[in-house]
């Protein structure tokens, strides 16, 4: 169990980093290979499920360290 949680837990980890680096703004960072807000028809709309999308991950990302320390 412990290592299924560690694989998991890496997996979230890169994909945290990679919502975190999508956030950033005027062209720094992943936001400017392209992939903004600003290049897309619905600017807030997708500002917006960015946002939430990074939330969920945190979430996630945080619920599965208190279980691995608990499995510690």
């Amino acid at each position: 169990m412990l290592a299924v949680l560690s694989v998991w837990h890496i997996l979230v980890s890169i994909s945290l980093v990679v919502l975190i680096l999508m956030h950033s703004g005027r062209d720094t960072g992943f936001s400017g290979f392209g992939f903004t807000p600003q290049s897309q028809g619905g600017q807030h709309v997708v500002e917006r499920n960015l946002t939430r999308l990074t939330v969920v991950v945190a979430t996630i990302f945080a619920a599965n360290t208190v279980g691995l320390f608990y499995l510690l």
